[in-house]
């Protein structure tokens, strides 16, 4: 695209193959393990096929987990539990190999790529294949001004594009996606309020590092603020990403709307990517099919979005510590299921046919 017009994804973006799924329903009656006795493996196998668009599905051999960073500057008015301007170190503990998803990355198989959209730190502080992206430094403070410019906006939607291209191209055939940003639940929560349009105290959690009362009283109302500014943009997507949302934000929408361009399957972590699939989806109706939501953090908001999407989590084990983490732990299931779906016998009834 030339120029980028987000609702030109709306013809981009396919569904998965039906045919194929159909085929796969139907491979999956013939073979020696009964039908639903593998209970939710079968519809995982049966959705990663579609998006492969062959029967039987091949095995996931070159996952990838796609950590989007940035500093949101609503964190300076005590919304988290961490210091505004730290997630630089949040960066600094995965590269470093301290972090749980680093540790489970090494264990299951997949590669960790990070990419700072808007860290607020000095650029030195990080590797330059981090850094390199960076679409501006930290962002604005959304309930009492814009996060970006609608060129800064559209520059970080460009970034998460060719992100999700260069992973298409290099063979990633299956993307685990996360954030590590602080602030990030708060955007979140603003954006999934106003695109369902509930109230700020129905969407507002506690954080991945989890906040007291008089901290989650003042989250509520920053997202309360911030959605009397997000409510007269809410028909431009752009906009919206721009008054409430963060280059982290905008990078991650543009990514998810790619990847389902791309025909790349991608797994969902906690609230931050929740919300992105919700703009996401508004731009594209057919988007959130490429989608599995890996886990429920526990975030009010994330439940309303993925409900939004009619995408039901995979697991539920109250991991709230973000950065891609819960999404990851689904990767075996998605694995395994693939691996019986292609793997197992026929029945003996088959044989008869």
């Amino acid at each position: 695209m030339s120029t980028l017009n987000l609702d030109d994804f709306s013809d981009l973006i396919e569904r998965p193959d039906g045919g194929v799924r159909r085929d796969a329903e139907e491979r999956r009656e013939r073979l020696a393990v009964p039908p639903g006795a593998l209970g939710r493996l079968d519809e995982l196998a049966e959705w990663l096929a579609a998006a492969q668009g062959r029967v039987p599905v091949r095995p996931v051999e070159h996952p990838r987990v796609v950590l989007f960073a940035a500093d949101h500057g609503i964190a300076s008015g005590g919304v988290s539990a961490r210091a505004a301007s730290t997630g630089h170190e949040l960066v600094r503990s995965v590269l470093d190999g301290a972090s749980p998803v680093a540790i489970l990355a090494g264990r299951l198989g997949a590669t960790v790529r990070i990419v700072d959209a808007g860290l607020d730190c000095d650029p030195a502080l990080l590797p330059e294949d981090v850094v390199r992206h960076r679409v501006r430094r930290g962002s604005g403070r959304i309930d009492v001004e814009d996060a970006l410019t609608v060129e800064e906006t559209r520059a970080a939607l460009e970034l998460g594009i060719r992100i999700a291209d260069e992973e298409a191209d290099s063979g990633t055939d299956l993307v685990v996606l996360g954030d590590l940003s602080v602030g990030g639940t708060t955007v979140a929560a603003t954006l999934v309020a106003a695109l369902c349009g509930t109230d700020a105290s129905v969407v507002t959690g506690r954080g991945g590092l989890p906040i007291d009362d008089l901290t989650w009283m003042r989250k509520c109302a920053a997202i309360r603020d911030a959605l009397r500014r997000a409510r007269p943009v809410l028909g431009d997507q752009v906009a919206l990403l721009a008054a409430v949302g963060g280059a982290d934000v905008a990078a991650i929408t543009g990514f998810l709307l790619q990847c389902a361009v791309r025909r790349t399957p991608v797994i969902l972590d906690g609230v931050v990517s929740a919300a992105c699939g919700l703009v996401a989806q508004r731009a594209a109706f057919r988007a959130p099919d490429w989608w599995l939501a890996g886990q429920a953090s526990g975030e009010p908001g994330q439940t309303k979005a993925l409900d939004r999407m009619a995408l039901n989590p995979v697991l539920d084990h109250g991991v709230i510590v973000g950065e891609g983490t819960g999404a990851l732990l689904a990767l075996p299931l998605v694995q395994a299921a693939a691996a019986l779906a292609a793997e197992l016998p026929p029945g003996a009834a088959s044989h008869d046919v």
